[in-house]
């Protein structure tokens, strides 16, 4: 991966594990300035986990920068890979608060949240929640959990542009079932024999890899696909899916007054095949107090080059 586009690799000063209650711990780490404005990255999946090129984001000089991986995935315990994890507790008001209690432990009082693809909707639920928490918001591709949204991308609707891929994807899936694929991958997801649920997770896990970056990154998919990742990852988006985030439709988008007020920035992707563009323009249309970025070059991945230019940049403005 080119991240040439980005600040200097750097190394957390600081890190640790959270007690969030339920049997869960949740893993974060510290970098850049220990005096520097407050940034809290969110990854992606659910379950994607956080990754140390994403501290490369912000200016290590001007930015006190924070990473934790979600319940669930990453370095948090235990893990969705284990089918024994109760992802009772792992949903999106769990994360809200596990959030707001990382905050309070690290002595912050505000913190700009930067999130991307689910991200983004868990960046916007939690400032939804907590509007005084949050100095400013990046958010690049938009996903909202809407009904149309998931269907798009896990439904069919993505098949017109990845018909070799779709067919890879619906393939272990009886003809039967395919009118609900979320539903029947959730199912195997969740069956406790691995036999069955390991290539489930790889299978999803490799649809949503193959698709996510505006060139084919066969690096990623390998990396997306080692059968330990691929089951927490898979289990996790799965679970959300399958409960839309536990918002109703159109929740995100409706609730933007609180928020308003927040300095902000979309960053979409032209391209992105996964949380396609639609959604960042009814953000656009509901919030047009916050700056809209159209990247032209770019696809859903944060790692495309023309993503990374214009997600520091952002990061660089709010920054002051």
């Amino acid at each position: 991966m080119n991240l040439d586009a980005l600040y200097p690799p750097i190394e957390p000063h600081d890190s640790g594990m959270l007690l969030v209650g339920d049997g869960q711990r949740v893993a974060w780490e510290v970098s850049g300035n220990p005096e520097g404005a407050p940034v809290v990255y969110l990854h992606g999946g659910p379950g994607g986990a956080s990754s140390p090129w994403q501290r490369q984001f912000f200016d290590p000089e001007k930015y006190r920068i924070v990473l934790f991986d979600q319940r669930g995935c990453g370095k948090s315990t235990p893990s969705a890979a284990d089918p024994a994890d109760d992802l009772r507790f792992n949903t999106t008001a769990h994360l809200v608060a596990d959030l707001e209690l990382l905050r309070k432990n690290l002595g912050i009082e505000k913190w700009q949240v930067f999130g991307g693809s689910w991200g983004s909707a868990l960046a916007l639920a939690y400032a939804q929640a907590h509007p005084t928490a949050v100095s400013g918001l990046v958010l690049r591709g938009i996903f909202t959990l809407r009904k149309m949204e998931l269907e798009w991308f896990y439904e069919g609707g993505t098949a017109a542009i990845f018909p070799d891929l779709w067919e890879e994807f619906i393939a272990p899936i009886p003809v039967l079932e395919r009118n609900r694929m979320i539903e029947a991958y959730h199912r195997r997801l969740f069956d406790p024999d691995p036999a069955v649920h390991v290539p489930a997770a790889v299978a999803w896990t490799k649809w949503e890899a193959a698709t996510v970056t505006l060139r084919p990154d066969p690096e990623l998919v390998a990396a997306m696909t080692v059968p330990e990742y691929a089951v927490a990852f898979a289990r996790i988006e799965s679970h959300f899916f399958m409960n839309r985030g536990w918002f109703a439709e159109g929740q995100l988008l409706e609730n933007i007054d609180p928020i308003r007020h927040i300095p902000a920035v979309i960053v979409q992707g032209r391209h992105d095949a996964c949380t396609p563009m639609m959604t960042a323009w009814d953000l656009h249309r509901a919030w047009p107090e916050a700056e809209f970025v159209v990247v032209d070059d770019a696809g859903h991945a944060a790692s495309d080059p023309g993503m990374q230019r214009a997600l520091r940049d952002a990061a660089d403005r709010l920054a002051g």
